[in-house]
Formats: C-alpha cells, structure tokens, sequence
C-alpha cells in the first residue's frame, strides 16, 4: 500500500473563482484526497424540499477534473434551523435535563425518530445524485459522533426508545427486575413504562440501570449509522468511512465499524494533550508542541483494528487549534511527524484539515494549510515534505504484532457508572499498559473484547476488562503464549454484579478477590524489589503461587510464568519490569527508550520518532530532533 495524503475543503466557504486556483494548488502540494460537505446542509437544502446542487455540482466538477480523489459526506451532524423548527423536541438533553439549543453542531438527539428519517432522507437524496459519480471514490458518514458528549441524551425521545430496548432485552418486567435486582431499596417496577432514566436521582441510580443506559445509548449510535450505511450502499460501490475522535468511549466504535469499510480519525495532538490528557503540568509542558508521544499511536492501533486493518486520519492538527484550554504552536517539523507516525501505523491517507484557514464563525482561530489570505502556513511545506519522502516507498505494509492488548468500550461504561475511586478510569488504566509496551520499542495490535483467533500472538493484555464472554474464554483456553490480567479483570457479571464466585474470574487464575480500596492521590503501596501501586489494590487470598508481594505482605501479582494476575494498578517502572520479562522469556526484541522517543515497525521498515526539538540517541541510531528516521529491516 502507498500511502496518499489529503485535505478537507469547504467551496461554501470560498468565492467560486477561487476553486480552481485552490484545486490545482492541492494537486501541486502533493496531495491526492479532498473531502467537502459534511457540514453544508443548509446550502443543500435551504428549506424543506427545496434543493440547491448546482453549486456542489460545480465543485466536485473542479475538484475532480483537476486530479483529487473525493470523499463526500452524508451532512447529518449540522441539521439547519428548518429541520429544528419541524422537530423542535429533537434536541439533545443534557443529565441536567436541559435542552442543548442550536447555533453550534452534533445538537440531534440519536433516539428522536423524526429526525432519524430526516437523516435517512437527506442522505439518500444526496446519495442518488452522486452515488455514481466518478471523481467520488469514498463517502464520510456525518461527523465525529459523540463529540461534545452528544452520545447520552435523556429527551422524551430516548426514555421511549430506552424502554422499548429494555422491554426487548428482557421481555417481562420480572425478568428485569431480577437482572437489575430492584429488590434493593425497594426499586422494582410493576411494567416497563415506569422505567425512568438513570438521571436527577437524589444519589446514584442502580449501576445496571445506568450501564444498560449506556449500552442502549450505544445502540441508538449504531443504529444511526447503519441507516445511513443502508442507504448509500444502493446507490455506490465506494468504501464508506466515519471519522472517529480521540478518547470518545460513550460507544462502541468497534460496532459501528460492522457496517463501514474504513475507520478514519480526527487527530490533534496538542489539543488532546490540553483537553483529553490526565497527564502531570510538567509533563504538558515538555510535550507542549507535539503532544503525547502515545496518544496518537494508541488511537491509531485502535482504529486500525475498529477498521479491520484499513484505516485513515481524516483530520491532522496542521497548526494551532482553537478548541483546547491552551493552543500552542507546533513545533518546527512535528506536523511531518506526526503524519510519518500514521502512515507508519497503517494509514492509507492521512487529510489535514483544513485547507485555508477560515477568518470567520467558531474556527476562525483553527489554523489550516493555508492562512485566510492563501499565503502557505508552516504545516503545507511539511505535508509537501512528507509526499516527496514517500517517493522512497514502493508500499508500506502492516505486519501482525507479537503483543495484543484488549480495549473493551463496555468496561469504559462499567467503571464510569462504579469507578469506587474518583481517578479511577478504564481508559487510563489500558493505556497506562500501552504506555508502558510502547517505551520498551514493541509495535501492539489493540483488538477487541471479543476475539476468536490469538494463535499469532505471542503475550495477550485484558487489564480492567469487566466481563470474559464466552469467545474469548475459549480463545484464551487455546491460547499458547503469556496472559496478563489485572486489576479488576472479570470482577462484574454482565448485570453488573459481583460474581457468586469471587473475581478475578479469569481462565488459568487461582485466587480471590476479598477486598479492594482506592488510594489517595500521592498514596502509594511498594512492592517488594520493584516499584508501586497506585489508585488501586485487591487484596487477593486463596492463591495457588504468590509472585511478587506488597511491602505489606499482600501478593501484588499471582500466578505462573504463563497466566499473571496484577492486583493493583501498577507504575510504569513496575510494568515495564514484568514487560520485559516477559519478553524476555517469549523472545521477543525489545528496545528501552527515553519518554521522548518511539519505534513503529512495517513489513520492511523500522521508523524512529523523536518527540523533542534535541537530537536523540539510542543506541547506533541518531535521531533528528523532531524528526523521522527509518532504516530497512
């Protein structure tokens, strides 16, 4: 695969004189892929059932003639003023019970069924004037799902579709009370149409109540997708893509990806670093001009799975963004970074957004490729770069990993409904685990919960996976290479509550859950000879073989050399320890880095990233600072 790169263009925005020129630049900066409308319904359609398309009809006409590929857009995610005032109960509802109002974007609520068939509609007008379009070689659908928590809704419109999905799941309201157990704090229900949602209760609604909430709520996500996904297939054969975001967890992305054949991200990295990072100010500051050297790589093995192994960015941070508590510059050279990063992660494009930046409305302040007068910003030159590096390239292939991690979008919701401690988040727990792998060099596929085949892989992760299903208890059963669980593996049933018999409920693992605790921020438990637990720790009995003990005298990891049981959430000192180890013992090669330097291997490549304007050394190998390096292997 040759990689290609791109942008995102709005002609509504720009005089229609300007579109050739813009075209013809694109083509002549290296890049190959544009995509338009996804925000331009009201132009589209500026009342009901009055069309305007002569002016999209042009652009596509411009834009195609001159060479780029296009991916259009279903424009769902920016309903115009019309559509509210038909609909004006589909608003989505805050926890709060208010209404979020329009003037922005994303304010539909996914469960409001008259806006569901405006959506349907929409897109399938669109979908037959240009389905067959040549210059279009790929379609977007609606954009960004979930950002600005628009997952979650508690309109009218989502307690009607929440109980029909309870009444589905369940079929008589005994059998849901016995799953929720409403016999506590006498909560039972006489039919489902007293069932409420789980918000404004004087202290916390039943954890199976609000975790079926969130499974419902994904649902209504998937189920908006697919009828979107629907409807285009009759009328294209080009592949159909969403474009996800960084740390969104109210769905299951994996889910949504069945009925898509890409999955493409929108990346920023220093805005993340500002606004979706838990990260200490010290280390905000080091990373401030090319943000965390993981969380780009972490979302990019996410998403390559989430898209069975074809995957795009769809949006690259190019400059400042306008969005994040601080917006810093990036620094010299770390847009060409960060796009070698995806490429070398499996992107088949990566598209910059935007073209020129806008010098009006809410993103007046997000830079782009170009500055609103046209003049080229620093990001255009380091695109145009990273197009004559790629020349070097006959393809850049992916190989399987030798390391899997489990990243399970239910258990995000589990600990979000009883995290027990105020820090305590799944995200940060998994990635913590990446963190780790990535600094000791190992490339890592992220899969998900429900995986069949692990015969390739050679050490397994599932650390705070809420519940082992069937599947995978089966696949773990044949699995040949090194399991790693822990804290809070296999802890909750799937009506969320504890097992009969005491977690961890995990295949090959002797012992028992008796007690857990939370510890204060700075709190920390050493273990012996290694480093610390921090926010978490179980305290296990009953086990057949005590690995490392707690100073304390509590075993801080059980098992063999094989099945390994972690009770707490360890530092990353204690991680990489028990990693290398590991590797050590399964041959694996591993490389130990500096926090500011990272490794991604291809079929034919090893590239090296340096998150720093120093050069680094590891080694033989100098890398440039905020540089690229790769070497053939």
């Amino acid at each position: 695969m040759t990689p290609k790169l791109g942008s995102c263009y709005y002609p509504e925005h720009w005089s229609e004189e300007q579109w050739q020129k813009d075209a013809d630049d694109m083509i002549n900066s290296g890049l190959a892929w544009v995509r338009i409308g996804e925000f331009a319904w009201s132009r589209i359609e500026p009342e009901e059932g009055v069309y305007n398309f002569e002016w999209l009809d042009r652009a596509i006409s411009i834009l195609g003639s001159a060479g780029l590929n296009i991916v259009m857009s279903t424009p769902t995610a920016t309903p115009p003023r019309w559509v509210i005032d038909k609909w004006p109960d589909m608003l989505i509802v805050d926890a709060d019970g208010r209404a979020r109002q329009s003037g922005s974007r994303r304010h539909y609520c996914f469960s409001h069924e008259g806006y569901l068939e405006e959506a349907i509609r929409i897109s399938e007008i669109i979908a037959k004037r240009y389905g067959d379009n040549s210059f279009i070689k790929a379609w977007q659908l609606d954009n960004e799902y979930g950002c600005h928590d628009t997952t979650l809704s508690y309109s009218r419109s989502a307690l009607k579709a929440f109980r029909r999905w309870t009444l589905k799941k369940y079929k008589t309201i005994e059998q849901l009370n016995e799953s929720w157990k409403n016999v506590f704090w006498s909560m039972e229900y006489n039919d489902f149409e007293q069932i409420q949602l789980p918000n404004l209760t004087v202290t916390d609604p039943n954890p199976i109540h609000s975790l079926d909430f969130k499974r419902f709520s994904s649902d209504q996500v998937i189920k908006f997708n697919r009828s979107q996904s629907q409807v285009l297939r009759k009328y294209t054969q080009v592949p159909l893509m969403h474009n996800y975001m960084g740390r969104i967890t109210d769905f299951d992305h994996f889910e949504v990806g069945k009925d898509l054949d890409i999955a493409s991200w929108d990346s920023y990295p220093l805005g993340f670093l500002e606004d979706r990072s838990n990260q200490s100010d010290s280390f905000k500051n080091k990373f401030m001009r090319f943000g965390d050297p993981d969380f780009q790589s972490f979302h990019h093995d996410l998403y390559r799975s989430v898209g069975n192994g074809r995957w795009w960015v769809m949006e690259q941070q190019p400059g400042p963004v306008n969005w994040a508590p601080y917006n810093p510059e990036p620094a010299n050279g770390a847009v060409r970074l960060w796009t070698w990063e995806a490429i070398a992660h499996g992107a088949e494009v990566v598209s910059y957004f935007r073209w020129r930046q806008a010098p009006f409305a809410q993103e007046q302040m997000h830079a782009g490729l170009n500055r609103p007068d046209g003049v080229k910003a620093p990001g255009l030159s380091e695109a145009s770069q990273v197009f004559s590096e790629l020349k070097e390239f006959d393809s850049i292939d992916q190989v399987q990993s030798k390391v899997a991690l489990i990243f399970d979008y239910e258990s995000c919701w589990a600990w979000e409904v009883m995290p027990q401690g105020k820090d305590f988040t799944y995200f940060e727990l998994v990635y913590d685990y990446y963190r780790a792998l990535r600094s000791l060099g190992l490339s890592i596929d992220i899969i998900p919960p429900n995986a069949i085949d692990l015969s390739d892989y050679k050490v397994l992760l599932l650390p705070g996976l809420m519940h082992i299903g069937d599947q995978l208890e089966s696949a773990i059963k044949e699995f040949d290479g090194v399991i790693i669980s822990g804290p809070r593996t296999g802890s909750k049933t799937l009506d969320m509550s504890i097992p009969i018999n005491l977690p961890p409920v995990v295949p090959g693992i002797k012992g028992t859950v008796a007690r857990v605790e939370t510890l204060r921020p700075k709190a920390e438990i050493p273990i012996k000879d290694q480093g610390y637990f921090k926010k978490w720790m179980e305290t296990l009995v009953d086990s057949d073989n005590v690995i490392k003990f707690c100073d304390d005298g509590r075993p801080a990891i059980i098992g063999n050399e094989k099945n390994l049981y972690i009770a707490g959430w360890a530092d990353q000192d204690t991680l990489r320890s028990i990693f290398t180890d590991i590797c050590a013992d399964q041959e694996i090669s591993i490389t130990h880095l500096n926090d500011c330097v990272r490794i991604r291997e291809t079929s034919t490549h090893r590239f090296w990233f340096n998150f720093s304007e120093e050069e680094s050394t590891v080694g033989s190998i100098k890398i440039p600072a905020s540089g690229v390096f790769w070497e053939a292997i």
